[in-house]
């Protein structure tokens, strides 16, 4: 079994949205913001193969938005999700699987592929025509009747097409084909976020999604401004983080623009970084 990191390119988002109550002269020493407020962040996918099955987690952000869209994330770098599955000696025919953590743009828009809304009817599909996409079924309602909060986030075209495909499977509900993966459920950002668990060459790895979305969110104050529930979220760092400590995890950061991968600590301050690399520096 193999596990790697998949960039998919960077895009932009308000610094004060993305580190919440933080005074900015703190989190501006740990991602500058440009002129505008906005912090760089990566969209860093993961690819898993075991047992004859190949499963990418999150699919980044796509390409078939409109440029008004895009204008707003100024998405940049020359990575994508495709380039980095043939990069790592793949074809999108070859995946089985797509874990989608939760539901929002940044991590679902990349699942489907067409025209942006409004260009082409019926133009929307999948990108992995031969994979089942998997999603918790409560985080599937919660992005089918979203909440004024996270409206905005939940696009139809990234969603629908996955069920429209007759792809889409729900999590809990029917039999999640890989054994050394496990799922931890998490309320805070969104509701039923999975992070996947992964037991690696003896190594444990846990994909940290929103939840703890680079390392500079370790520390418990660093809570987004996008949470829907921020003192659950705290709740639900404290634990992951602790246990992560306790047993040498490694963290995996989905959005941090340097740092893929580090283990944590307890320190007089709390729990913070050990060490931090490239997750194949891990492993």
């Amino acid at each position: 079994m193999t596990l790697q990191t998949l960039d998919t390119g960077f895009f932009k988002l308000d610094g004060g949205a993305m580190f919440g109550v933080v005074p900015k002269p703190l989190w501006n020493k740990l991602n500058p913001a440009d002129e505008q407020n906005r912090c760089t962040w990566a969209m860093r996918c993961l690819l898993y193969e075991a047992n004859d099955r190949l499963l990418v987690v999150d699919t980044g952000i796509g390409n078939k938005q409109d440029a008004k869209f895009f204008g707003h994330y100024d998405l940049h770098g020359d990575a994508s999700l495709l380039g980095s599955i043939r990069k790592a000696g793949y074809s999108a025919t070859d995946v089985t699987d797509v874990l989608l953590t939760h539901l929002h743009f940044d991590h679902v828009g990349g699942a489907v592929a067409g025209l942006p809304t409004g260009q082409g009817e019926g133009s929307l599909t999948p990108v992995f025509s031969n994979a089942t996409y998997w999603t918790h079924p409560a985080h599937w309602q919660w992005a089918m009747q979203p909440n004024p909060r996270e409206k905005a986030s939940f696009l139809t075209e990234n969603i629908l097409p996955l069920q429209e495909s007759g792809q889409l499977k729900f999590l809990t509900e029917n039999p999640f084909p890989f054994a050394d993966l496990s799922l931890i459920y998490v309320d805070g950002h969104t509701e039923k976020m999975a992070l996947p668990v992964f037991r690696v060459q003896g190594r444990t790895v846990a994909y940290m999604a929103d939840l703890i979305p680079s390392s500079a969110h370790v520390p418990l104050p660093y809570v987004m401004s996008y949470d829907v529930r921020p003192l659950l979220t705290m709740d639900e760092k404290t634990h992951i983080l602790q246990r992560a400590a306790n047993e040498n995890w490694i963290l995996v950061f989905e959005h941090d623009p340097i740092i893929e991968a580090a283990t944590v600590e307890q320190t007089e301050k709390g729990v913070r970084i050990r060490e931090k690399g490239k997750l194949v520096e891990f492993l």
